[in-house]
């Protein structure tokens, strides 16, 4: 009777543990997905975008083509994608105020604003004016864009490889490696063609957002960043 007894009070017991263990293992899912992680209710996340993955830096990538990358433009208010892959996409869309991003260089790593003055933009001598700051804070934190006199001595041109720290690219790559790793808080303020303001975080080039890649072959360009467009005008920009 007391071994039947003890059997019986062991059940319960045991459904207790698995019950609470798999509510940890769930917890311990969802805090490491790094995607839902940049959700603050009034950001745009975008994850796995995907830039030119046919392309490729060297000629014996098996499946892809050894040609430069294809730009793409982004346009933030309704994240629509846009490809630049001939003359006629050129025409279309580099020289106007309808793109706000533009993804260039090796893997789509380059970001420029949609700028007419600089020569090297894809939007030079077009009818966009932009300029863009690199605040060394988390993004979340930012909470105000910087004034228009900074804005308009910004000389920053493009966003892309920093080559140390000091410069203002959103990412550092190995040459031994030749892997790329984003910077950690660094936000990039933006006044906009239309003279709204934002702010971008630019999280990663690989595929699935991964904390750390150590293999070449990992699938890139897939991007992830995140942004936040002030629509009433003002230099607001707080998100939490």
């Amino acid at each position: 009777m007391k071994k039947h007894l003890s059997i019986f009070k062991l059940k319960p017991l045991s459904m207790l543990c698995f019950t609470f263990l798999i509510l940890i293992s769930s917890c311990k899912k969802e805090e490491s997905d790094p995607n839902e992680q940049l959700q603050d209710g009034n950001s745009t996340v975008i994850t796995d975008l995907a830039g030119d993955t046919q392309a490729a830096m060297g000629s014996a990538t098996p499946g892809k083509e050894a040609r430069p990358f294809y730009i793409f433009l982004f346009r933030l208010k309704d994240q629509k994608q846009i490809w630049i892959r001939n003359a006629t996409d050129s025409a279309q869309w580099l020289k106007g105020k309808d793109w706000d991003l533009a993804f260039t260089g090796p893997y789509n790593s380059e970001v420029y604003v949609n700028d007419k003055k600089y020569r090297y933009n894809p939007g030079f001598e077009g009818n966009a004016e932009s300029a863009v700051v690199m605040l060394e804070q988390q993004y979340d934190l930012v909470d105000q864009a910087p004034s228009d006199q900074v804005f308009d001595a910004s000389t920053i041109t493009k966003i892309g490889w920093a080559s140390s720290a000091g410069a203002n690219g959103w990412f550092f790559y190995s040459l031994s490696t030749h892997i790329m790793q984003a910077i950690p808080n660094r936000t990039y303020a933006i006044r906009l063609p239309d003279g709204k303001y934002a702010k971008l975080q630019l999280i990663n080039a690989y595929k699935g957002n991964p904390p750390s890649v150590t293999d070449l072959n990992w699938p890139a360009p897939y991007f992830t960043f995140k942004y936040y467009v002030q629509q009433n005008g003002s230099k607001n920009l707080k998100t939490k």
